[in-house]
């Protein structure tokens, strides 16, 4: 006697659509994109600068790749800056570009970072103790992920790729400077040197990670503008911005 196969059930939640939203509230939320991005491209300005100088002097190559990801950062901001302002707040094309450009500035971190943290190791090159570095790093685990937070809620709201990639380089800001706090503080603790350059490698590693992502657009991919009322989600899609 054979055996009978049963169905399997499957029972899935049904989507429903993010309504649609004003001229007016679109121009509203895109001023206050514009107005993080603003205040990011400030703080990211004494970050990098801080960050670097602290970095050279301490002959630390996480410092100083945390100063250039802050600078990459801010060249982000001014992008999504860029794309909302004038007649680009509505434009889809400014959209894709900025998603594009936000997505580019992690490519270009990571082969400095990567290569000049490889050769401390393999040099056994040694940081010295940087307090201003140390410092830098708690005031951006702090701020950064209050940032990230209310551009990504902003993305989703907007149906912007580019807002959330910009939101998530300030979430890896954070990581990074979490990391970073570490391998300073075991620098200056315990001596361990090598906490450095690893803490390097990481920051290259990630902004790999983090480009892809953005290059794709994944996070907001399969939406359309918020202003046609058609936010429905693609067969299979698992993004945050279409439930």
């Amino acid at each position: 006697m054979s055996a009978v196969e049963l169905p399997v059930l499957t029972f899935t939640e049904p989507r429903t659509p993010s309504p649609a939203i004003s001229r007016e509230r679109y121009e509203q939320l895109a001023r206050r994109a514009r107005l993080l991005s603003w205040l990011s491209l400030g703080w990211m300005t004494i970050e990098g600068a801080v960050a670097i100088t602290a970095g050279v002097l301490a002959s630390s190559v996480a410092l100083v790749g945390f100063g250039l990801d802050s600078a990459i950062e801010g060249f982000a901001s001014v992008i999504i800056i860029w794309r909302f302002t004038g007649h680009r707040v509505f434009s889809d094309d400014a959209e894709e570009r900025a998603q594009k450009l936000v997505a580019i500035q992690f490519f270009l971190l990571a082969p400095y970072v990567g290569i000049e943290s490889l050769r401390v190791l393999i040099e056994g090159e040694h940081p010295s103790v940087s307090v201003v570095g140390i410092v830098l790093a708690v005031g951006s685990v702090v701020l950064m992920p209050l940032l990230a937070g209310a551009k990504e809620r902003l993305a989703v709201q907007l149906g912007s790729a580019a807002t959330k990639g910009e939101g998530r380089q300030n979430m890896l800001c954070a990581y990074l400077a979490g990391a970073l706090f570490v391998g300073l503080l075991g620098n200056a603790v315990a001596g361990a040197w090598w906490l450095d350059p690893a803490v390097g490698l990481l920051v290259a590693g990630v902004a790999v990670k983090e480009g892809l992502e953005a290059w794709s657009g994944e996070g907001c991919s399969c939406t359309s503008s918020p202003l046609e009322g058609a936010r429905v989600a693609a067969d299979g899609c698992d993004d945050v911005c279409c439930r």
